[in-house]
């Protein structure tokens, strides 16, 4: 595993808009997280949109930003906003954030 905070980590701030809410986008964002050994969190922003931040290395970064556009089979999304940003090393684990 790599070291968070180290230079071959990077950070991933994903946005997603479209049917996100009520079919279990935020579970599935945090199981692929957590499947792709990364650390950062989800949350729901408002009614159709959920938000990533998500630190690893940017090969295994690039795959979880496409499942994250992908969705749960009852999600859609519509549109998808990536910013890739210098990795922190705070975080310990793949959460769910409820507050804004």
């Amino acid at each position: 595993m790599t070291e968070q905070g180290s230079s071959d980590t990077e950070r991933i701030h994903i946005r997603v808009q479209g049917h996100v809410q009520g079919v279990g986008f935020r579970s599935f964002v945090q199981q692929a997280g957590m499947l792709f050994n990364l650390t950062g969190w989800v949350r729901n922003i408002g009614y159709d949109t959920v938000e990533a931040v998500a630190e690893g290395p940017r090969i295994t970064l690039e795959k979880f930003s496409e499942a994250v556009k992908t969705g749960p089979p009852a999600g859609r999304v519509d549109a998808s906003q990536i910013e890739w940003e210098p990795a922190s090393g705070e975080f310990r684990d793949f959460g769910v954030k409820y507050d804004l």
